[in-house]
């Protein structure tokens, strides 16, 4: 583990008039990891996935993105396209695919800003451009291979079963090339078999593309096999972080969450 995190928050709030949906929430990530964030229905969890990534500006706190081998840089209050162009992508705990494009469509989409060709460029189409092109294509086709979809990739998005399009949005997230993955509730819908493979998947990303990984999650199963690290949240507040054989024991995440025993 490095010394400096990929990522690192500080004292995160978020108020919507006189709600405080999170409060003083700090969490780090570092190089190949994979951390989970866990906590009850309306802790606060996609809230401060929303504002860690520049859909919400936080009410208080820093949010700070250091790339392996790069400068730090502090990104609270920037858009989304810029966090997600400095390397740190996600996916959305509400599906939000393109379902009138195909499947290799939708995969292309996310290495727009990945790609330089200028306006004047893309409607000539001269060399650099269709390079560019060529090589979106092929990275796309190898991003669907990755995630099981590479023989529907001419189908649209709209038609792939529900965990296909979870995996889907997974493959569009990485081709931004992040150092960093944020996954809002991946496994939500899943069957058993569909959730066993996702959390394949999540390792092979750790290990294949050394793409750190922040999820969010309420299957315990999964959390327990693949994360590292495992940060709780209750009511808006931070109330435990630790190993997940530490969590499973902490009196107050069994109250709070696991249910009496610690049963995952």
């Amino acid at each position: 583990m490095t010394t400096v995190p990929l990522l690192e928050v500080t004292g995160l709030g978020m108020d919507f008039g006189g709600l405080r949906a999170v409060d003083g929430v700090s969490l780090s990530v570092y190089a190949g990891e994979i951390v989970a964030l866990i906590g009850p229905n309306g802790a606060g969890k996609t809230t401060f996935f929303n504002c860690i990534t520049g859909i919400y500006r936080p009410t208080r706190g820093a949010v700070q993105l250091t790339p392996a081998g790069g400068s730090r840089q502090r990104i609270d209050g920037l858009r989304p396209h810029r966090i997600a162009s400095l390397g740190m992508a996600r996916t959305f705990q509400n599906i939000r695919l393109f379902p009138q494009m195909t499947v290799l469509e939708n995969v292309m989409l996310g290495r727009h800003c990945r790609t330089r060709s200028s306006l004047l460029g893309a409607i000539l189409r001269g060399p650099n451009t269709r390079r560019q092109e060529a090589e979106t294509i092929d990275r796309s086709y190898q991003l669907l291979e990755k995630v099981g979809l590479l023989s529907v990739a001419d189908e649209m998005a709209k038609n792939l079963p529900y965990g296909g399009q979870r995996r889907l949005e997974i493959a569009r997230a990485l081709a931004t090339d992040p150092f960093l993955l944020l996954l809002d509730e991946p496994a939500a819908g899943m069957n058993p078999q569909e959730t066993a493979e996702l959390d394949a998947l999540i390792v092979r990303i750790r290990a294949d593309d050394k793409v750190a990984v922040l999820l969010i999650e309420h299957d315990m199963k999964l959390v327990m096999n693949i994360s590292d690290r495992i940060y709780v949240m209750e009511y808006g507040k931070q109330i435990a972080t630790g190993t997940p054989l530490e969590i499973r024991h902490n009196a107050k995440v069994i109250e709070a969450y696991l249910g009496e025993g610690g049963d995952a």
